[in-house]
């Protein structure tokens, strides 16, 4: 059992990925080793928490893991001091049907590893009415372990004491008071963040937050307010497809959820990273080449022009399997049509033609049953997943790979595709229900 702390919100936009990487940065310069973990479906945060942390961070999911997989994943705080996890949305928000373990809150995790809550509060436009909110997070729930508030985005002097004050009046301890800053601010795209691998200095930037953290919060309080209860015994990570796996990695192919390569690499599989964008070939000893998503619609005139890249993945798909997911779906297909409505020739394995000349947001939690093998799943087996992305199906011709639906059991007409050797999804994989 390591004692830990889960870094929440009232809603998204209000600092506390700031405030993670701060804090994870402090913390470790303070000699601690610590654990990072994400709260539900997000594969661009824990690259920046690893980068904080020196620590590779993992998704917990309570809607699309079962309690043996969430243990596991636990468990990678083994040899830590110390856990922080950070919340996804506000603190409760989740689905409303019932997944794997629960619905994919923050709090029904936090609840779960006995990780004290610290809701980070942005009090921009109110002072003592702040706390009125941040009171009814603390009660909401009345088992939920509760540290205590962080203050964000504070105006001056004046309206720290007012703040305070209403939160002293709730009887919430205030961990901490950060002022307000306009370079606090990471930059975004349509995802979400922009890759860690793409920010221009990472490192500095997170060095910056640490030394911003460790003026404004009681760090010391902070480590105290830390517990945790004990979890059940691990299962294994989720099993390779393959042996020797061809692994796209670069700007457009960058999304696969952490806990799904290490439980591979721990099996044994080899992992061949190549870059599509600097038309490199997949290794010709793989046995398997995975695509996953990322931002193909960024690069889709380098991704036509690797004709080496498009060659050897068609020559491949001749005898051995190839898989991609989202973008890398839309990568397999045999065109992606760009914001300024130009056409781009994919590798046409597959026949989707996707567009983002008017976009659409598709987002949510996914329950997929296979009708057809994918590499590592038979016919039959079901998968969750989540799919978040912004184009549109103008075609899809290729057999459905699968029954999709989202977490209201509705079903949806990303089905995914399989034709021969080759198989895509929108939806990226994170975990398969039992049997």
């Amino acid at each position: 059992m390591i004692p830990g702390l889960m870094i929440s919100a009232p809603a998204s936009g209000t600092g506390k990925t700031t405030v993670m990487l701060g804090l994870l940065r402090a913390f470790c310069d303070a000699g601690l080793r610590v654990q990072p973990f994400k709260s539900g479906p997000d594969y661009i945060d824990p690259a920046f928490h690893r980068a904080a942390a020196g620590r590779a961070s993992f998704n917990l999911d309570s809607w699309a893991m079962g309690a043996g997989l969430m243990d596991t994943i636990a468990a990678e705080a083994g040899g830590a001091d110390l856990v922080v996890a950070e919340g996804s949305m506000g603190l409760y928000d989740g689905v409303a049907t019932r997944g794997a373990l629960g619905f994919g809150s923050s709090a029904e995790l936090a609840a779960r590893m006995g990780w004290p809550v610290v809701l980070v509060v942005d009090v921009s436009g109110q002072a003592q009415s702040a706390a009125a909110v941040a009171l009814g997070f603390a009660r909401y729930q009345p088992d939920l372990p509760f540290a205590g508030v962080i203050l964000n985005r504070v105006a001056s002097p004046r309206h720290e004491r007012l703040a305070r004050l209403g939160m002293e009046r709730a009887g919430l301890r205030v961990l901490g008071a950060l002022p307000r800053r306009g370079d606090l601010k990471l930059p975004e795209r349509h995802l979400g963040l922009v890759q860690a691998v793409e920010h221009p200095d990472l490192d500095a930037a997170i060095a910056s937050y640490a030394d911003f953290l460790r003026a404004h919060v009681d760090l010391e309080a902070l480590r105290g307010a830390a517990a945790g209860v004990q979890t059940g015994p691990p299962s294994a990570l989720p099993r390779p497809p393959a042996q020797r796996i061809a692994l796209a990695q670069d700007a457009a192919f960058s999304f696969t959820y952490p806990h799904l390569l290490e439980g591979w690499r721990r099996a044994g599989a080899q992992l061949l990273p190549f870059s599509p964008l600097a038309d490199e070939v997949p290794d010709p000893q793989a046995d398997l080449v995975w695509l996953p998503g990322g931002y193909p619609e960024l690069h889709a005139g380098r991704l036509a022009a690797a004709a080496r890249f498009r060659q050897a993945l068609a020559l491949h798909a001749q005898t051995r399997p190839v898989h991609g997911e989202c973008g890398g779906y839309m990568a397999l297909g045999a065109g992606l049509i760009d914001k300024a409505g130009v056409r781009h020739q994919m590798a046409g394995l597959l026949g989707l033609v996707t567009s983002y000349e008017k976009r659409k947001m598709h987002l949510g939690y996914r329950a997929a049953d296979l009708l057809a093998p994918m590499p590592g799943f038979a016919a039959g087996a079901r998968l969750r997943g989540h799919e978040f992305h912004y184009s549109t199906i103008l075609e899809q011709p290729d057999a459905a790979l699968a029954r999709v639906c989202d977490a209201d059991g509705q079903e949806v007409p990303e089905t995914g595709s399989r034709r021969g050797h080759v198989s895509g999804s929108f939806f990226h994989l994170i975990a398969q229900d039992a049997p």
